[in-house]
């Protein structure tokens, strides 16, 4: 599993990541061994949120005895991102998990509350050592300037951002902007919401044929499209260890220049949306 800096941080995270999302709807002891199944393999980015109902709880039992094989994200939702609240949400959140601190701390998406409030919260933690760094989630190029007036350079460690093949948006100024000022960038819902396509689609068909030429699978060639760039890091969630390995098995693959360029053509990135797309 390729391991890279995350943003301006020291720390070695893997490419590919571990999701929670609904992660606790199902088989709990499938999702556990899930889990516990992608740290074998390299996979320590584990990403969750407060908002993910009973989803912090569930990593605190898979990391219970292997903390420091993790690093863990979660977030705090925007209702809850005042100096005070962000507080409580953080120490609720480490209660859940079931540990002393969080590797990153995200604001989820931008609210009520001001950029500056939160930030001095999030800071507030850092030296506490609750949380050892933070970022943002779905902000775009305007939301990240504005952040990184109120903070200065290299508090932002990382922007989480919805990206898959179908839906490239970012990268006409976020990732452009995310490198420039080295911000990491996570891929939220890298296979798209019940949308990767099939495998008779003029782009599954590429995929397909990647994949047959690597010995690997279609959503292991997407992945390693998508975290082509140094910066870029993708969370699929993974509710069983088979799918937990598959994940996995594309912090390996490199695509080549040509094999870049045939998934560009099946899957464009389109024209600059007036706002970020997120879930």
């Amino acid at each position: 599993m390729e391991r890279r800096p995350f943003g301006p941080l020291k720390a070695e995270v893997s490419i590919i990541g571990q999701g929670s999302w609904h992660i606790a709807r199902g088989d709990r002891a499938r999702a556990i061994t899930a889990l516990r199944r992608g740290l074998d393999l390299g996979m320590n980015h584990i990403d969750t949120a407060e908002m993910y109902d009973g989803a912090e709880a569930l990593i605190g039992e898979a990391i219970k005895d292997r903390r420091d094989e993790a690093f863990i994200v979660s977030k705090v939702l925007p209702s809850n991102a005042s100096k005070e609240r962000t507080r409580r949400a953080c120490e609720k959140s480490l209660a859940r998990l079931k540990t002393d601190r969080l590797d990153c701390y995200l604001l989820h998406w931008r609210g009520e509350h001001p950029l500056a409030e939160t930030f001095e919260a999030f800071a507030a933690l850092k030296q506490e050592g609750k949380i050892l760094s933070y970022g943002v989630s779905n902000f775009d190029a305007e939301d990240l300037r504005e952040a990184l007036a109120i903070t200065g350079k290299d508090k932002i460690v990382c922007n989480q951002v919805l990206y898959h093949l179908q839906e490239r948006s970012i990268e006409h100024e976020v990732i452009p902007f995310c490198e420039k000022n080295g911000i990491a960038v996570v891929a939220y819902s890298p296979f798209g919401q019940d949308s990767f396509p099939a495998p008779n689609s003029v782009g599954g068909k590429v995929l397909g044929e990647i994949a047959l030429s690597h010995r690997t699978s279609p959503r292991q060639a997407a992945l390693a499209f998508l975290t082509r760039q140094n910066i870029v890091f993708a969370i699929p969630k993974a509710g069983s260890p088979e799918h937990a390995e598959d994940n996995a098995a594309a912090g390996k693959l490199k695509l080549g220049d040509d094999e870049i360029a045939k998934i560009d053509r099946a899957f464009p990135r389109g024209s600059k949306p007036r706002s970020l797309p997120m879930l």
